[in-house]
Parts: structure tokens; sequence; C-alpha cells
């Protein structure tokens, strides 16, 4: 019990801390950058957040690690990506498969090696 009283106080104590300590280190680099190379205005702490909180809609979003979607399937589109791919692949008949290897190697190597090497490696 002692030990859950500790870390919800970290919480509420460092959560606050490390908001602030982000917003003010932004506020100044800010300050030390825009104004001089811009001419753009000096903006406090407030503005800082606000700055912030704008740009972290527009450019970041609020995803999170699972990948942002209002449905419920928090997936990485990457993985859900690899994952149909391989389901296509896996479903492939062993001479589907010899097919499209050969015509990948047949489009790409000729990039990547020397017209004499992809010979000599069919045979």
């Amino acid at each position: 019990m002692k030990n859950k009283i500790i870390i919800i106080a970290k919480i509420i104590i460092g959560v606050p801390l490390v908001i602030f300590a982000l917003g003010y280190i932004t506020m100044h680099l800010w300050n030390w950058l825009v104004p001089t190379l811009f001419n753009g205005p000096v903006i406090n702490l407030w503005q800082t957040f606000g700055i912030v909180l704008l740009s972290k809609i527009l450019f970041g979003g609020f995803k999170g690690k699972g990948g942002g979607c209002c449905c419920g399937n928090h997936r990485d589109p990457r993985q859900a990506w690899k994952e149909h791919m391989k389901a296509k692949w896996d479903n492939l008949s062993t001479e589907e498969r010899t097919s499209l290897k050969d015509k990948f190697f047949n489009k790409c190597a000729p990039r990547f090696t020397n017209s004499t090497d992809s010979e000599d490696s069919l045979k």
C-alpha cells in the first residue's frame, strides 16, 4: 500500500514537472531562434504550450505506440501489410512462387549484377 502511494505521488509531481520542463525548453529555443532568424515574436510559456499542442495535433497526432485509429484497431500499418503479404505468399502454389521469384529476379537482377553474373547464376 505504501509503495502505491509513493508511485502515485511521483506521478502527480513528476508529470507536471516534465511537462513544464519541456515547455520551458521549447520556449527558450523559440525565443532564441525565431526572433533572430525570422523576425518572429517572443512568446511566453502559455503560448509555448499552445504551439506544442497545435503542432502535435497537426503533425504528430496522439497515436502513441499502437498507431492511432478511432475504430479500436491499434495495429501498426506496416505490420498489417507484412501479415497481408505473408498470407498471400502462403496461399501461392509452388509453381506460382517459382514463377514470381523468376519474374522478380529477371526484373531486379540487372540492376545489381552484371549480365554475365545473372546468366551464370541461372545455370
